[in-house]
């Protein structure tokens, strides 16, 4: 991790607290990252209201509930048994059953999934919604795949999983490397072990077997429509701004496709080959067929557009080094660092919003916040999916189902809600526009409040 500029001192207490989480997670730096963050902002409260600090609140708050590894046996297509590791980190429950994504993908482990459950929590407080914070996942690639072998691995990860998860206890959803195929795999297999249709069990699902509309949308909508309000706080609006989006997954396509229709050109999207930068504007269908349909890297999309779009191959260059009104990293944790927020600075970006978990470093967090850059942390601009996961859950729970309109427009309350509360909080803590800060404090009182009530559980 780039140390290069000094972090914010902690409040004393707290970095009492900070010293523990270190001590009993050893190696776990996205965890730290995290934790340290959520901090950073708190020391006013604590110092405001003491009472916080008892009975180890902020201590218990940064300890998992419960963490469950497992291992998940499958056999591939020719006959050969592998060996996966699974996980569920059940972080808090506070405020309603742990809620949180699951994740497939080589990177998976206990610290990487910590640190998103972590986060969860708070973003989950700041939708308003009765949802604790969790994550799970496996190092497992679904990359190159055949679909029975991802069947039968599903399969096996809700085998050990179904015990631990239910409605009222924990409710995951997908993540990176899982979406409604999965999700159909691992549902199908939770009735048969359960001899139950509980579809509240699984958020993310078909349409054809209780799924919502608007789910796959909104992460990416969500994400633009924190953004647009954000810029209208500051007297500016989406439209005519340059769009530089990193990834081409859900979240980022969902989101190229919201801002474009919001009036934004999109110059630049990346996948983990490199990026492309299209002057002209990114031909929305164009990515969406070469992503979605094709399964081809972006690379597709320079060869077929001509010379006016550029490939640039990983490790040859960043997309932020595009210049861009508007960035939204949607792809991973700590993708964009101090070097390249110096980039986006240099070239006159406006604001960044965050559509992925944690893709900006400290480092580069610093940079906006000196530069004068908008800047919304993903515990608030990519709180959509799990807010309509939420609103997936009501419909289940009420055997109803909402059109595609009606969910749409109450996910575009819930994201004005959640940057109007990050905002007027700031301000109540005297840095106005910090929207960190205003998402950590408000996640953070939300949780709390509940804790104290609940007792020392």
């Amino acid at each position: 991790m780039n140390r290069s500029l000094p972090l914010p001192q902690l409040d004393e207490k707290l970095e009492l607290v900070l010293h523990d989480v270190l001590q009993r997670n050893p190696g776990e730096a996205e965890f730290h990252q995290a934790v340290r963050e959520v901090l950073e902002s708190i020391g006013h409260i604590v110092t405001k209201r003491p009472a916080y600090l008892d009975h180890a609140l902020i201590e218990r708050l940064c300890e998992p509930e419960r963490q469950i590894i497992f291992r998940v046996p499958w056999v591939d297509d020719k006959g050969q048994v592998r060996i996966n590791r699974g996980f569920r980190v059940q972080f808090s429950s506070a405020l309603g059953p742990f809620k949180g994504g699951i994740r497939f993908h080589p990177s998976v482990n206990v610290g990487i999934v910590k640190f998103l459950a972590f986060q969860q929590v708070f973003k989950n407080a700041l939708t308003g919604m009765p949802i604790g914070g969790g994550k799970g996942g496996s190092d497992f690639d679904p990359k190159g795949r055949s679909d029975g072998e991802i069947m039968r691995f599903c399969q096996s990860f809700m085998t050990e999983l179904w015990r631990h998860v239910g409605e009222y206890t924990d409710v995951p959803a997908g993540d990176i490397g899982v979406g409604q195929r999965e999700i159909g795999y691992m549902f199908g297999q939770f009735k048969r072990l359960t001899n139950r249709y509980e579809a509240g069990v699984l958020t993310g699902k078909g349409l054809s077997y209780g799924g919502s509309l608007a789910r796959s949308e909104a992460t990416g909508y969500g994400a633009v429509y924190f953004a647009q309000r954000m810029l209208e706080k500051n007297g500016q609006s989406l439209e005519g701004m340059r769009v530089s989006v990193s990834g081409t997954g859900n979240v980022a396509l969902h989101a190229m496709r919201k801002a474009a229709e919001l009036g934004a050109t999109i110059t630049a999207c990346s996948d983990s080959s490199g990026y492309i930068a299209d002057p002209e504007g990114i031909d929305l269908e164009l990515i969406w067929n070469i992503k979605e349909i094709r399964r081809e890297r972006v690379i597709s999309y320079a060869q077929e557009k001509g010379s006016q779009a550029k490939f640039v191959p990983k490790g040859t260059g960043s997309i932020w080094d595009v210049p861009c009104d508007c960035a939204l990293p949607c792809a991973t944790q700590n993708e964009l660092d101090r070097q390249n927020a110096m980039s986006l600075a240099a070239n006159g970006v406006l604001a960044v919003v965050e559509g992925a978990n944690m893709p900006c470093t400290p480092q580069a967090v610093d940079v906006f916040k000196q530069a004068g850059i908008l800047f919304a942390p993903g515990k608030a601009a990519n709180a959509g999916g799990v807010a309509t996961s939420a609103l997936e859950m009501q419909q289940n729970a009420s055997r109803d189902t909402w059109s595609f309109e009606k969910t749409n427009q109450r996910l575009e309350a819930i994201m004005i809600d959640i940057h109007d509360q990050c905002y007027n909080l700031s301000k109540e803590y005297d840095d106005p526009g910090n929207y960190a800060l205003g998402a950590n404090v408000g996640g953070f009182v939300r949780v709390a409040e509940a804790m104290q009530a609940l007792g020392v559980v």
